[in-house]
């Protein structure tokens, strides 16, 4: 009877090992978590600043071919940063879209469920969103 008490003792404390560690996988799920945000802020980032860069060159080469020193300079990096921010815009909302729908659902919006403005018309009453298109103006 002696080895039988051991060897289940044995199996007891490794059933709860095997509990815990399926216990501790959660909290390390939440910090892979942190650190994929961190990269898709890092991808944003990353986006913006080369939609800058290369409207600012393709702007600055065509001002040394052309001899319109600072005017296509401007514009180019303009339309890239306008660039930069749809990517950003179509990053935002692959993450979204991304996320499980299950999360708390409350967020920047405020409502259960909704992006933000989405059938809300009390905030746009606040803000004076259609205040142009009511009175004809």
């Amino acid at each position: 009877m002696s080895d039988q008490d051991p060897k289940r003792k044995l199996d007891d404390l490794d059933a709860k090992l095997t509990a815990y560690k399926a216990g501790r996988k959660v909290d390390k799920a939440h910090q892979e978590e942190h650190y994929s945000q961190a990269n898709i802020a890092w991808r944003m980032v990353t986006e913006m600043v080369a939609g800058l860069g290369i409207g600012f060159g393709i702007g600055f080469g065509l001002d040394v071919l052309l001899g319109t020193k600072p005017f296509l300079m401007v514009v180019f990096a303009l339309l890239g940063v306008a660039a930069g921010i749809k990517v950003m815009l179509r990053t935002a909302k692959e993450v979204q879209a991304s996320m499980s729908p299950g999360a708390s659902g409350t967020g920047p919006g405020g409502g259960a469920g909704k992006s933000p403005g989405e059938g809300d018309e009390d905030s746009a009453r606040a803000t004076g969103a259609d205040e142009g298109k009511k009175h004809g103006d």
